[in-house]
């Protein structure tokens, strides 16, 4: 079994499709239990019984379609003729901005690309030095995850729903749940782009002002997308999966037929864009279901909390372990990869240390947050590299002083339960 383990991780390293080696593990369990292997496809089959996936598909899409729309731009404007008076207003929106389109889209890597360019232009033009412009956009990029409708949370709530756990994880909770940790890294990201100095400049003076009013006119279609996702699902009219559906027809409809930024001819692009990254999470999702299938039979999560409990005495130390793990874990792996694998061995052994699941999601995806651009291999380090042609080493210099500052968030988040679960019901 240990040189099974070996070889899989081998084949991992060399570059073999991650759902592959999780279905070859996943084989060999089952077979070497003497149990059907039928049993994998089942486990994957039960994915169509699963009315919170559609979420995933029909979140994704619109946020493709915002990508490919002029709503980024619009999102920065508005942000910008609202809070540009703040002593380091242009930061501040930059932060919000990235923000908010990360939840929206889901994809970290996605949010650099579209807006990185709008933003470190006027960034620059506001007097900010490019050390600091290339780490907050770096940085910004990965600032969502913690907000509805985030992917990775909901992915977190269907991964977690399939253990049986006593408490039930509800997606609806960890959207709360988020909230107030994701505000806390704006709130602190937020101090210190207001102690930023600026060189003065002669493009900031002549540069144009755009009035509230008129952002807000032109953003009139986009404003009420996040009240209808979110006042939906918290009100109970709209469960996750119909708010999704209702977020893909609203797009659909400003985009293509009201704002018409979106030509009909673009729609079979977009959509083969955002059901290839559908395609790829389910696939993942479907065999890791049969791999924690087979974790759960052979008792490997009690196994594993028996081995920690040995070494770890208290949930404060062991929490201090799972950081460090999550951290190194963010480096290696995309926040979906991650999700499938992992939480299903940590989650069982959390909460034999009494760490209630919603929080465990939340300082997991803290964590994954962090990684995006932790060196050596955090992967909006290389989107940002590809996307302002820097190289790697000067990038991280850049985002080291926000790496700081997120690692001291995370470690609030972490021995602050209270921080997460305030607003979830018990």
């Amino acid at each position: 079994m240990i040189l099974l383990g070996a070889a899989l991780i081998l084949l991992a390293l060399l570059g073999a499709p991650l759902f592959s080696v999780i279905a070859a593990g996943a084989l060999w369990g089952f077979h070497s239990e003497e149990i059907e292997l039928s049993a994998v496809a089942i486990e994957i089959y039960r994915l169509a019984e699963m009315p919170v996936l559609l979420a995933i598909p029909m979140f994704t899409f619109a946020g493709y379609l915002l990508g490919r729309s002029g709503a980024p731009q619009r999102l920065v404007r508005i942000t910008r003729a609202l809070l540009a008076w703040l002593p380091g207003g242009l930061a501040i929106v930059a932060l919000l901005a990235c923000a908010i389109f990360t939840a929206l889209t889901g994809a970290t890597g996605v949010t650099i690309v579209a807006l990185g360019a709008l933003l470190f232009k006027a960034l620059t033009q506001e007097g900010y030095s490019e050390r600091f412009n290339l780490g907050l956009i770096t940085t910004s990029g990965s600032l969502g995850i913690l907000f509805a409708p985030s992917l990775p949370l909901i992915l977190y709530g269907v991964v977690a729903q399939q253990l049986g756990l006593e408490q039930p994880v509800n997606i609806a909770d960890l959207f709360l749940a988020g909230i107030f940790p994701g505000l806390l890294m704006l709130v602190m990201l937020t101090g210190y782009c207001m102690m930023q100095k600026r060189r003065p400049s002669a493009s900031t003076k002549s540069e144009p002002r755009i009035g509230i009013s008129e952002t807000i006119r032109e953003s009139i279609w986009e404003i009420p997308l996040p009240f209808l996702v979110m006042g939906g699902i918290y009100t109970g009219v709209l469960a996750v999966s119909e708010a999704a559906a209702v977020t893909a027809l609203y797009v659909f409809v400003v985009e293509v037929l009201i704002q018409r930024e979106i030509r009909w001819a673009e729609l079979p692009g977009i959509v083969h864009e955002s059901m290839v990254m559908v395609g790829g999470v389910l696939i993942i999702l479907g065999v890791s279901l049969a791999s924690t299938n087979y974790m759960i039979d052979t008792e490997v999560p009690a196994r594993l909390f028996e081995t920690i409990k040995a070494h770890v005495e208290n949930k404060w130390t062991f929490l201090i372990l799972l950081n460090i793990f999550l951290l190194v874990l963010g480096m290696m792996l995309d926040v979906f990869s991650a999700l499938v694998i992992v939480v299903p061995l940590i989650l069982p052994v959390a909460i034999a240390y009494g760490i209630h699941p919603v929080h465990l999601g939340i300082i997991f995806l803290a964590n994954m947050q962090i990684g995006y651009f932790t060196p050596p291999v955090g992967m909006n380090l290389y989107i940002a590299s590809y996307r302002f042609e820097k190289p790697i080493l000067e990038l991280c210099r850049a985002t080291l002083p926000f790496f700081l500052i997120l690692l001291l968030a995370v470690m609030i988040i972490t021995y602050w339960p209270a921080l997460s679960l305030t607003l979830v019901a018990e």
